[in-house]
């Protein structure tokens, strides 16, 4: 990876947003955290090339007002919010990097990571605030740990695991955002929340554990042959 000019033009845009709203929309908590995790993320964004990765990478930029958001039960609505824009930026991401750019190992590596920091946070954040269970919160965080730190193994184990979207990943994630999100429109309406956690209670483990069986097959099958050395 390396500095690149389309990357510096996008952290520097997405800091300068993300000072706007620290500064002011006024989120609860210290503003200088904000504004230092908007820094971090931008400095290491500026070395991931491609305009589809850099969309990604708005996902890591929302955590900051996700968990903004979620700890704070009058402001609940606007995490809906957060999060439809983090699913735009997840529809839209693969339909850029096959148009302009070329789908690439970077961008199936990136997507999980900064899904789980922004799923991550919102969890985290809805546990404080007491409206999702503990342990619903660490099966969303470990749904993106664990495939992170596989991956880690497998490259440890001198082999190179094939880093692409699934099915499964991508419905598990659709999942976890519908129904989190449900919850924050319920919750901010004022309404009963109860059955949408429960569906929550449901979907999201068994969708995770559909994703973890699925990254298992992928990464543990054989290699395939190419035609020419099959013979």
């Amino acid at each position: 990876m390396r500095l690149t000019r389309t990357s510096a033009v996008f952290s520097v845009l997405y800091v300068a947003l993300g000072l706007v709203w620290a500064f002011g929309a006024r989120p609860p908590g210290p503003t200088a955290i904000y504004a230092a995790w908007f820094v971090a993320v931008a400095l290491i964004g500026a070395f991931i090339p491609g305009i589809a990765n850099q969309v990604s990478i708005a996902r890591a930029y929302l955590a900051a007002p996700a968990l903004a958001y979620a700890v704070a039960p009058d402001r609940i609505g606007l995490l809906a919010v957060v999060l439809a824009i983090a699913g735009l930026t997840d529809l839209v991401d693969g339909t850029i990097a096959r148009r302009f750019d070329r789908p690439s190992t970077l961008g199936g590596g990136l997507d999980p990571v900064v899904d789980g920091l922004l799923l991550g946070a919102v969890g985290i954040g809805l546990v404080v605030g007491g409206i999702i269970p503990a342990w619903l919160a660490a099966v969303i965080v470990v749904r993106y740990l664990l495939p992170a730190f596989g991956g880690l193994v497998l490259i440890s184990m001198h082999r190179r695991p094939e880093l692409r979207h699934t099915v499964s990943g991508q419905i598990s994630t659709a999942l976890i955002i519908v129904l989190v999100g449900g919850i924050c429109l319920f919750r901010f309406f004022n309404q009963d929340v109860s059955n949408v956690v429960l569906g929550a209670e449901v979907a999201i483990p068994i969708a995770t554990v559909a994703t973890f069986i699925h990254l298992g097959w992928a990464a543990f099958r054989p290699p395939r042959v190419a035609a020419s050395e099959a013979g």
